[in-house]
């Protein structure tokens, strides 16, 4: 069969035209993928500022709290347990002063100064709780001193409690963060671990200060808990958040039957890394 020039003039122009059209269409191609890339990257900025502003509220949330905290605490210490101890001291005059029959009424005079001393008690220790006067007035070695001999005490775990000086050297939100996070770890020790003793070790390396807590109770899966139980890892969370806002690294190490080690570290001071 004979092709004439016509012919083969026509495939080429047939040819030419879908080359055209499949060159269209790519750049279509492209230029879409390339708004997506535009789009995405839009996107990926748009969602670390958030993280950083979500960050950041956390961090003035978690600031606020502890100024509550302090404020409650002050309050307690300073009026509300000065009020009960002027009403012991008051009641106590009265049973010297009292004479006569008066047996039945020392009685209740002496029953009413023990439920003011236990009052006072009771309202040091809530006080304690919320914001010890230590953590600001002597620092986070006194205040983890007074929580793990309390802790003990209420518990009958004992604690060794191992620090280094200096640390009151570092800013008082990283003080407070260290001291939170040792306190709810000690309180998830008393709550499930089982433990028959917990050891916290705060030291000092070149740029950062390391916090370990370990104790010898039942251990627990932590990828398996940590999506399981909602109270454990919230808890979890929150230790790692109030970490991670002063620029640390928070880690949980354990296992069923082995124990538990958490390990926080943060920076000695601000700007430096660990």
């Amino acid at each position: 069969m004979k092709i004439t020039v016509s012919q083969i003039t026509r495939k080429y122009e047939a040819t030419l035209r879908k080359l055209e059209i499949e060159i269209k269409r790519r750049k279509t191609a492209e230029a879409k993928l390339k708004a997506y890339e535009g789009h995405e990257k839009q996107l990926m900025v748009k969602a670390r500022q958030m993280e950083e502003e979500v960050r950041l509220l956390s961090r003035q949330v978690l600031l606020a709290h502890e100024e509550e905290r302090k404020e409650i605490s002050r309050e307690l210490h300073d009026d509300i347990a000065q009020t009960l101890a002027g009403i012991n001291v008051y009641l106590a005059s009265l049973e010297i002063e009292l004479t006569g029959n008066t047996r039945d009424l020392k009685k209740k005079i002496a029953a009413t100064r023990r439920l003011v001393v236990d009052s006072v008690d009771i309202v040091h220790r809530f006080a304690r709780k919320l914001r010890p006067r230590l953590l600001d007035d002597l620092g986070l070695v006194a205040a983890l001193e007074a929580f793990t001999k309390d802790f003990t005490k209420q518990t009958r775990i004992p604690v060794r409690l191992k620090s280094v000086s200096g640390l009151d050297q570092m800013n008082g939100e990283k003080r407070t963060a260290l001291y939170r996070v040792a306190t709810s770890a000690l309180t998830n020790v008393a709550k499930h671990a089982r433990a028959s003793l917990v050891s916290v070790s705060i030291t000092k390396l070149p740029d950062s200060v390391r916090m370990v807590i370990r104790d010898n109770g039942k251990g627990f899966d932590v990828k398996r808990d940590f999506n399981r139980s909602k109270r454990k890892r919230l808890g979890l969370i929150g230790m790692r958040e109030r970490i991670q806002i002063v620029g640390g690294t928070f880690v949980v190490d354990s296992g069923p039957g082995k124990g538990t080690t958490l390990r926080a570290e943060i920076p000695f001071v601000d700007g430096a890394k660990g």
